[in-house]
């Protein structure tokens, strides 16, 4: 994810079941009648706050809710009717109380707890940039048919990716979209495989299509473009490869463009809806939605927001897209009955909080039919920060662990991918696992351009290799205290699911 909160935002870390209906249909639906007019639009008194309010999918329904946005006070930003989502601004302190109460609503809440102004991400640490000497180094053990940087490269070998792209680099007509801070385009290992067409910015919460517009702020947001170049850096003599080097790679933009790199939910909403609608095989979502660490259904916004972004996913994979997602750098376990949040929210005054994450949910990863992926590291052990969860995790994929040393020209245990201005450097972080799957993914896709987003996800499953939960208590980081228990057997358990995704097993 990209909030580098151990903080779980960008699942990355950097060096130095969630039982839904099809759409929440188990929220509550109010038949009360319009809020009458006297009761209605106060004076803008109060901040100016994103909203969505969710609604029935009929067009009457959504007319008549959209008249009563306007009578209390709102503006409508952009209305996904296909799955009745619509993104509002109000200044109305009593905004989201007041459209709760309107007949076919079925949730409302802000989206914020901040005003708005002119989204997280789940690295674990800062990023460590590639100097010249370093990369002259790693250039050295270069043997022929590798790229220049792929000896540092020890994921790709890892999950078999450098066989596999003897085989089947993947195919042009799959493309992955990375939901995220933003991708350099103009990079030279990402440039032949990126797809423009299926590129946009969802900051707002409506699609900018502008020539462009999907590249990061600055190179402070780097998350997206290492991401993007884990999973399809193209193998022509540059730098590094990707997991899928064959296939074509999207940015949809959805951080903030400051200096928080905020993940808000209606951001999130719109690029699934634009993946759906612009033929996207696979998002990658190395992130978790701000500003909720995990949003409780016992609280009105909190709820709307899950409500939302969980319409969206589901939208996404009717139309054939495959979700897969980062479970977090915060070694929670997901399966256990109470977690500490102290960083939500984390748009304005965080507060200590107590929560179960049976019935307060990190999204999108906790979402139905989403991959939910934990980290490991060269080892094959799980990440120091990686969650976990018995039930939770489907698949694991390497992320980094400083703790577990490669025998590469860096001796570096975190991942090397590409960086914004045509630099390298090393992450680590289920922000950087994910997107290995998500590779994975699209190498399965290339190979069965039938396959369901269930059926891939099955096949992810099938063809991963579990090595079981370790036979000593876990110490991630060496300090000789227990960091995590493991639950579960051979074939599936909480810190690897169904096990390390394979890429020479997804293209034979």
């Amino acid at each position: 994810m990209v909030h580098s909160r151990s903080r779980r935002r960008l699942a990355l870390a950097v060096p130095a079941a969630l039982a839904l209906t099809a759409s929440l249909g188990f929220l509550p639906q109010t038949a009360s009648a319009a809020v009458p007019p006297a009761a209605t639009a106060r004076a803008a008194d109060g901040p100016n706050l994103a909203y969505v309010v969710n609604t029935r999918t009929d067009h009457r329904t959504i007319a008549s809710v959209q008249r009563a946005i306007a009578r209390n006070g709102g503006s409508v930003v952009a209305s996904y009717d296909r799955i009745g989502v619509i993104v509002v601004h109000s200044a109305n302190p009593d905004f989201g109380r007041q459209m709760r109460a309107v007949r076919g609503v079925q949730s409302a809440g802000a989206t914020r707890t901040a005003p708005l102004t002119a989204a997280g991400t789940t690295d674990e640490g800062a990023v460590q940039v590639l100097s010249k000497a370093q990369a002259a180094k790693i250039t050295q053990r270069a043997t022929a048919g590798e790229e220049p940087l792929e000896a540092d490269q020890w994921d790709l070998r890892a999950i078999g990716a450098d066989q596999a792209a003897r085989i089947d680099p993947g195919s042009r007509s799959v493309t992955v979209g990375v939901i995220d801070t933003g991708v350099d385009d103009t990079h030279p290992d990402i440039a032949p495989n990126f797809s423009a067409s299926q590129s946009a910015n969802c900051v707002s919460g409506k699609a900018d299509t502008t020539y462009g517009a999907w590249r990061p702020a600055d190179a402070d947001h780097y998350h997206g473009t290492h991401v993007a170049g884990e999973i399809a850096a193209a193998r022509n003599g540059i730098g590094v490869a990707g997991v899928a080097p064959g296939v074509k790679v999207a940015s949809i933009t959805v951080a903030q463009p400051d200096s928080t790199q905020l993940f808000y939910p209606e951001s999130v909403v719109c690029a699934f809806v634009f993946a759906a609608d612009h033929g996207i095989d696979v998002t990658n979502n190395s992130y978790y939605v701000d500003p909720w660490n995990y949003n409780c259904m016992d609280d009105p916004d909190q709820r709307a927001i899950v409500d939302a972004v969980d319409r969206a996913q589901l939208y996404a994979q009717r139309k054939g897209t495959l979700n897969v997602a980062s479970a977090g750098n915060s070694n929670d376990d997901l399966d256990s009955h109470a977690l500490t949040d102290d960083s939500s929210p984390d748009d304005s005054t965080a507060t200590t909080r107590t929560v179960d994450p049976h019935e307060c949910f990190d999204v999108p990863t906790q979402l139905p039919g989403v991959v939910t992926v934990s980290a490991v590291g060269v080892k094959g052990a799980k990440s120091y920060y990686s969650s976990y969860g018995q039930g939770v995790v489907d698949v694991a994929g390497p992320g980094g662990d400083k703790y577990q040393i490669p025998d590469t020209p860096s001796k570096n245990g975190r991942i090397l991918s590409t960086l914004p201005n045509n630099q390298y450097g090393f992450l680590q972080g289920t922000s950087m696992a994910s997107p290995h799957v998500a590779g994975v993914a699209a190498l399965l896709k290339s190979a069965h351009p039938h396959a369901t987003p269930a059926q891939l996800q099955a096949l992810l499953k099938a063809q991963a290799d579990n090595p079981g939960c370790p036979a000593e208590p876990y110490d991630g980081n060496g300090d000789g205290v227990v960091d995590a228990t493991c639950v579960g057997g051979k074939r599936v358990n909480g810190f690897y699911g169904f096990g390390v995704v394979d890429a020479l097993r997804a293209v034979k």
